[in-house]
């Protein structure tokens, strides 16, 4: 438990969540809950030599991404990303199942006026089973949303870049 709070600590300060630090770390806890149909579980930091994190086109630096773990069993992966829509940025989390296939996508915190459909699950839903292997493009796999363009675009980019991400922490054996 001590551990659990020390990471929402620390993911809120990266992610600016300092002010509201408990409304992150509750949509968080509970996506990674229903998601994984679990009560108890431990998250720890998967580090990423700095040279790999380099030429990643992702942002996987050491304070982003997790293993979870319910009773020492790994049953996942959760990723913290953030980018940007069209004058602000967007938080958002990535739970993979053990093997590194999406199982849910959630927007933690969408601070634009316009766009914040692509929060909802319908949409985000698209993702869900894809893997390091895929390709997300907007307006083929990935639906475009009326009103949310850039955000869908931003959205579609930081998949991608996290999924080839994934490929190259597979090939170099990070993963």
């Amino acid at each position: 438990m001590i551990l659990r709070i020390i990471i929402i600590c620390l993911l809120s300060q990266r992610f600016g969540f300092t002010q509201n630090a408990d409304s992150f770390s509750k949509k968080a806890q509970k996506t990674i809950v229903s998601t994984y149909d679990i009560k108890q579980y431990e998250v720890s930091l998967v580090s990423i030599d700095s040279e790999i994190s380099e030429i990643l086109p992702a942002n996987f630096s050491n304070d982003n991404f997790y293993k979870i773990q319910s009773e020492d069993i790994l049953i996942g992966y959760a990723y913290f990303g953030t980018t940007m829509s069209m004058v602000d940025t967007f938080d958002y989390l990535i739970l993979f199942d053990k093997e590194l296939i999406i199982k849910n996508t959630k927007v933690i915190k969408y601070r634009e006026d316009y766009g914040s459909e692509i929060g909802s699950k319908r949409w985000l839903k698209q993702f869900t089973g894809k893997t390091s292997e895929d390709k997300v493009i907007y307006g083929e796999n990935i639906a475009a949303i009326s009103g949310a363009t850039i955000s869908v675009k931003a959205m579609t980019k930081a998949m991608n870049n996290v999924l080839k991400s994934l490929k190259i922490l597979i090939n170099k054996q990070v993963l």
